[in-house]
């Protein structure tokens, strides 16, 4: 089983400096870090660093994980932020899992024992209310089902048709693969602060495509790509 660990930068000098030293390039086949446009010196000191570094094309996360998937080979896939918010350590327990036979793995922030430290009140509600809607609308038992920590098989992305270019494409992957009966599982991974640089994610903004991505979901016809219409019960 390949693994291709993609890490998503925009400005995240301070934390690819502190975080991505942490990570044993042992623990996955390929590392390949997608760059949104950093101004800061990210990407120069990824290539210093002797890390595998591409420039995206158009704006969005992502847009910016299906441009990685072209330059990348492995089975399973990992996703990592690079700004403090994943715990690099947490790499080897999510492969492990994938290697048991799941087609998702999430490092949930809300498992078990498991904390945010970078939520505050809005997000923090956010993040309950859009988990437990999904669970509720498409059958998910997700207790986080936003993060982008998480390890996918390859070809579910295909399979599910996940096609969102922005910050909903963790949770279409959640909704779809819910309401398709993929394979889920979750293991508990905190969620330390972010070290640095500026958040990416603006809630209101992020709440309301998340909002259009759940009603667009429902007014989908419940079959997969490439299923003819009567293949799968509605």
């Amino acid at each position: 089983m390949k693994t291709s660990l993609i890490i998503p930068t925009l400005n995240e000098i301070d934390g690819v400096r502190e975080v991505l030293p942490r990570i044993d390039p042992r623990w996955c086949d390929e590392i390949l870090v997608v760059d949104g446009g950093s101004t800061d010196g990210t990407v120069e000191w990824l290539r210093e660093n002797g890390y595998r570094v591409i420039v995206q094309d158009v704006p969005g996360i992502g847009n910016a994980y299906r441009q990685a998937y072209r330059h990348t080979t492995g089975d399973v896939v990992v996703t990592f932020s690079p700004d403090g918010n994943s715990i690099p350590e947490l790499i080897p327990a999510l492969v492990r899992k994938m290697s048991e036979g799941w087609d998702l793995v999430i490092a949930s922030r809300y498992l078990g024992s498991a904390r945010s430290e970078d939520d505050d009140w809005l997000t923090s509600l956010g993040n309950a209310f859009f988990t437990r809607t999904i669970n509720l609308l498409f059958g998910g038992s997700y207790t986080d089902a936003l993060v982008i920590f998480r390890a996918y098989r390859r070809d579910l992305i295909d399979r599910l048709g996940i096609d969102a270019p922005h910050m909903t494409y963790e949770a279409q992957i959640s909704i779809r693969s819910a309401r398709f009966g993929m394979k889920v599982a979750e293991i508990a991974g905190d969620e330390p602060r972010r070290i640095g640089g500026e958040r990416k994610m603006h809630p209101f903004r992020t709440g309301w495509t998340i909002l259009r991505e759940m009603g667009r979901e429902l007014l989908r016809p419940r079959r997969l790509p490439g299923e003819a219409p009567g293949q799968r019960p509605s």
